[in-house]
């Protein structure tokens, strides 16, 4: 039940979002004195609207969207009421109508800062720098131990243990539990999670004598730690892809399979703005990245639909997103859900700046490429070439509107057929 409500919550901050979008052309088209004749959620036949003044508001049968009627948008608009001729969002200076078709992709910004340092804020969330300076309960207790680090290029995973093939990992095999805490480790005190693991990293094959604390009782518990296969810590911190790991990114170390129930932290208010920004910043450097690797990725989900395993770091729609945010509520993993959906706001309106046509970055490109030209004419003394015919660019357009639409249904067909889950059932 949690999975499906998650879903279906998910699923309905992103119509949210959408409203919002076009809620920023509509709040700036009308500051500036712009004539808007509708405002709809959804698409298809009309359920529900009421005029209030000279807008139309309401709510259409398929909700999976929205739009706003700016009248004249462009000069080959053919609806325009004569009287409202000058108030055609074409005639406005290009700075203006530039804002109005920015305050869609705004909007997604704004929101998705602003989901960040609430969360920042008011949320309790996993602060990994305190494991530097204390120590931490053990929070799970692994099966099994990999003996050497595999990446598996066909699921786009690592190759993980066989939990039911022996030997079990060292902790185990020691009877360790998630809560207990390591307090000391051959009769020296460790004050912290990072000095703990530092130990247990460069005493492969060793055999150790923990000191744990369990329910405030202290036992001394000896342990024989395996040996395996890391990525180096400065690989890690490189933020180089599984895929692109080599032999000598690898080294070997020790490890016991327990991982840290990490302390908490909520920044407050002032705290979080700084928090805020640093990873929206980092959110846009990704998402740049990921519209990069686009083309490379379509041969990826076409395999996913024909049988291959998915590779979870393909593309996903509005659909496989839904879901994952409904698998994040079911692990009950909410900051996690509200971090992707602060993410997919960054892509749709970095997206939506793309500078071709229909997506408002091709009318901005449009708007000042009839601006520069102008300029450019009325130095060499030559007449204004005037509006850029919209009738013309059809073509091209309608070629977009296909590649796009077709990537659209592959990513929504493979999130159907075999979609990125984050556990399975």
């Amino acid at each position: 039940m949690a999975l499906v409500l998650g879903t279906a919550l998910f699923a309905l901050a992103i119509l949210v979002s959408v409203c919002l979008h076009e809620a920023g052309h509509m709040g700036t088209a009308k500051a500036f004195g712009m004539k808007v004749s509708r405002y709809f959620v959804g698409f298809g036949p009309t359920l529900w609207s009421v005029k209030k003044g000279e807008t139309e508001y309401g709510v259409k049968g398929i909700p999976l969207g929205g739009f706003v009627k700016i009248v004249g948008m462009t000069p080959q608009d053919d609806d325009v009421d004569p009287a409202d001729e000058p108030r055609a969002m074409w005639r406005f200076p290009v700075w203006k109508r530039t804002v109005v078709l920015l305050a869609g992709s705004v909007a997604h910004f704004v929101l998705g800062f602003v989901i960040l340092w609430a969360l920042f804020a008011f949320v309790a969330l996993p602060d990994e720098e305190k494991l530097t300076t204390q120590r931490a309960p053990i929070q799970t207790v692994s099966d099994c131990i990999a003996p050497e680090w595999k990446y598996d290029a066909a699921t786009g995973r690592l190759v993980d243990c066989d939990p039911n093939k022996p030997p079990a990992s060292p902790a185990k095999q020691a009877g360790l539990r998630p809560g207990d805490t390591i307090t000391a480790i051959d009769g020296r005190e460790v004050a912290s999670w990072t000095a703990t693991t530092d130990i247990i990293r460069a005493s492969a094959g060793k055999t150790l004598q923990l000191t744990v604390l369990r329910d405030g009782t202290t036992s001394v518990v000896p342990i024989t730690v395996a040996t395996t296969e890391r990525v180096k810590q400065s690989v890690i911190e490189s933020d180089k892809s599984a895929s692109e790991i080599t032999d000598a990114d690898l080294e070997t170390v020790g490890v016991l399979g327990v991982t840290a129930d990490v302390p908490t932290t909520t920044a407050g208010p002032i705290a979080a703005l700084g928090k805020a920004t640093s990873t929206t910043g980092m959110m846009f450097d990704r998402t740049l990245a990921a519209l990069k690797s686009f083309p490379e990725k379509i041969p990826k989900l076409w395999a996913a639909l024909t049988g291959a395993p998915r590779d979870p770091d393909t593309p996903i729609s509005v659909v496989g997103a839904s879901r994952i945010g409904g698998e994040l509520v079911d692990l009950g993993e909410w900051p996690s859900f509200f971090v992707l959906l602060a993410g997919l706001n960054f892509f749709v309106g970095v997206f939506n700046l793309l500078p071709i046509l229909p997506l408002d970055g091709g009318h901005i490109a449009i708007a000042w490429f009839e601006r520069v030209r102008s300029w450019i004419y009325a130095r060499l003394g030559r007449p204004d070439p005037g509006r850029v015919d919209y009738y013309k660019l059809m073509p091209l357009t309608y070629a977009i509107i296909f590649i796009f639409g077709g990537f659209t249904l592959l990513t929504v067909a493979a999130d159907i057929v075999n979609p990125i889950t984050l556990f399975s059932r």
